[in-house]
Order: structure tokens, then C-alpha cells, then sequence
């Protein structure tokens, strides 16, 4: 499952160049302290700069105490990080850096230019990017059993939304084709010919071992690649053909313009449907555990914080 990382907005915000920022602020206000959360200090500093850096992300211009809050967040969740060993280096937020830069289709080098021509340093985007990267692995570390979705619940809402009931149990069959080779223009004895070697396979081949030995060395045979399908995704007819098929065996050669060809079975096994609707509902009712999993957790560590405003 995905998660929210607020600075993917900035790939538009950044790309666009549709706000320009003012300059950065003198040395002087720079290093006034505004608050310390657990001996750590914000300063106006700080505060501009994530305002400017708000700004290209959400295209609003947000509040100073606003701005406060979220550079107060970003301190407990780093050092709620460091007490649980989740501390990325500077390898870690350049690579991801990088990745933005990537995702931007521009070099980080023109990244970090288009930051500073709008007053922002690209550490203050780096330092976002870190605390995200912590809260996200935390959040989902902690609490991993607390935000899995049930696949009967999300059918059940599906079936909500939309009327339908769905299917939630099905099968998943992983097969390898494979292709006794007939040439355009064959006569039909040296096709009949063909459909008595494939029986004889059929009556050697016992595994999936078996027939990658077989045929990977069967002059005018081939065997490809193993192919993972749902019930979902099969159509009635084959489906029966598949569960009618003992594992590891073969199924009846059929005659198609590549030649002769066959399915071997190398597993059956139950498994959940899948269809886009579930995936968006799953992901949606894992987002919301996830808002309030976090703004539960974000509440307790702030509330445990050592919070000091010394000017606003």
C-alpha cells in the first residue's frame, strides 16, 4: 500500500514556476529562536522557509502558527525515529532527492536551482522529505497489524458502493505454455503426426521440472516463461480445462497457427479476487486507517513533548 508524502506535490508546484518568493531573510532574524521542542530549536529562520516551501507546495499561502505546527511535528517524529533506530542518512535524502528529481524529468542540480529561485534552500525540502520518510516507516512499522483491510470487509463495501456482489475467494493458477512447432503448409499426416508426440508428453510429463527438462531440449518445441492468472482473469472454459488438470501434468494439445500447444500446470492454490474497484476501495480504507492511525500517534508524542515558545 501507498502512502501520503506530501512533497510529491511539489513535482507540479516546482515544474510550473507558477510563484515567485522573496529573498531569504537577514542573518539577524535568521537566528532568532521561536520555540524549542525537546532542546531543539525552531527559528524564524525555519519558519520562512518552510512558509516559502508551503507555498510552492499547496499554491496557498499558510499561517505562521500553522508553519510552527508542522516544524514542531517534523522534531517529535525525527526524534520518536531516533529512539526506534529509524534515522536515514544523508545518502538516504539525497537518493530520494534524486528520485524527485527523476520523477521531475530535470537533473538535481536544476532541482536545487529552481528551489533557490524562489528563496528556497534545498535543505529545507531535504529536511521535510527525512521527517516524512520517518513518520511513514514508524507509522507503518508500529501499527502494521492495526492498518491491514480485510479482503470481506472491502467486498462488503464494494458491494456497498456499487450493488454488486463480489466474489472474494477464487484460484490462482501458475502455468508454463508450450508449442510443438508446425510450419505453414504442413501436410496433415506430419500434423497428425505432431498430435501423437504430444499425447506421448502427455503421458512422460509429471512436473513442471519435468517438462522444462523435456521440452527446453526437444528440437522444434518450446517452453515459455511461467505465467501466474486468477479466477478473474480466465475465461469459464479454461478455467475448467485447468482444474480438471492434475498438477504437473499437461493439458490436451490444441492445434493453433504456432502449432500444437499445451499448458502445464505447475500449481493450483486458493486466493482472493482482485478487480480495480477493489484495489481503489482497499486503498482508500487503508488511507483513512492510516490519517487516523498517525494523527493518534502524532497527538500522543506532541502531548508527551517538551514545548517551549520563546517569541512569535
Amino acid at each position: 500500500m501507498t502512502t501520503p508524502f506530501p512533497v510529491f506535490r511539489l513535482l507540479l508546484a516546482l515544474g510550473a514556476g507558477l510563484l515567485l518568493l522573496t529573498a531569504l531573510p537577514s542573518p539577524s532574524r535568521a537566528q532568532n529562536i521561536v520555540v524549542m521542542v525537546n532542546g531543539d530549536p525552531i527559528t524564524d529562520f525555519d519558519i520562512e522557509q518552510r512558509s516559502k516551501l508551503d507555498q510552492l507546495t499547496t499554491q496557498k499561502t499558510p499561517s505562521r502558527q500553522e508553519v510552527i505546527n508542522e516544524l514542531i511535528d517534523d522534531k517529535v517524529k525525527l526524534k520518536e525515529g531516533k529512539k526506534y533506530g529509524v534515522d536515514p542518512g544523508v545518502s538516504d535524502i539525497n537518493q530520494s532527492y534524486e528520485g524527485m528529481a527523476q520523477r521531475m524529468r530535470i537533473t538535481p542540480d536544476q532541482l536545487t536551482k529552481s528551489l533557490e529561485s524562489k528563496g528556497v534552500r534545498p535543505e529545507t525540502l531535504k529536511g521535510r522529505m527525512k521527517a516524512e520518510m520517518v513518520w511513514t516507516s514508524l507509522v507503518r512499522g508500529r501499527y502494521k497489524e492495526r492498518l491491514q483491510v480485510g479482503e470481506r470487509d472491502v467486498a462488503q463495501a464494494v458491494q456497498a458502493q456499487t450493488g454488486e456482489k463480489l466474489q472474494v475467494e477464487g484460484t490462482e493458477y501458475k502455468m508454463q505454455p508450450i508449442v510443438l512447432i508446425v510450419p505453414r503448409g504442413s501436410s496433415a499426416a506430419f500434423l497428425e503426426t505432431r498430435k501423437k508426440e504430444a499425447e506421448t508428453y502427455r503421458a512422460r510429463v509429471g512436473s513442471c521440472e519435468e517438462a522444462n527438462s523435456l521440452f527446453r531440449s526437444t528440437p522444434n518445441a518450446t517452453i515459455r516463461d511461467s505465467v501466474t492468472k486468477t479466477t478473474a482473469e480466465l475465461p469459464e472454459p479454461l478455467r475448467k480445462v485447468l482444474d480438471d488438470t492434475p498438477i504437473g501434468h499437461l493439458t490436451a494439445p490444441e492445434v493453433t497457427k504456432a502449432g500444437i500447444e499445451m499448458v502445464v500446470l505447475c500449481s493450483r492454490k486458493p486466493t482472493m479476487i482482485d478487480t480495480p474497484k477493489k484495489r481503489e476501495v482497499r486503498e482508500k480504507m487503508y488511507q483513512e486507517k492510516y490519517e487516523k492511525t498517525q494523527k493518534a500517534y502524532l497527538d500522543d508524542l506532541r502531548k508527551a513533548a517538551m514545548i517551549e515558545y520563546r517569541n512569535r
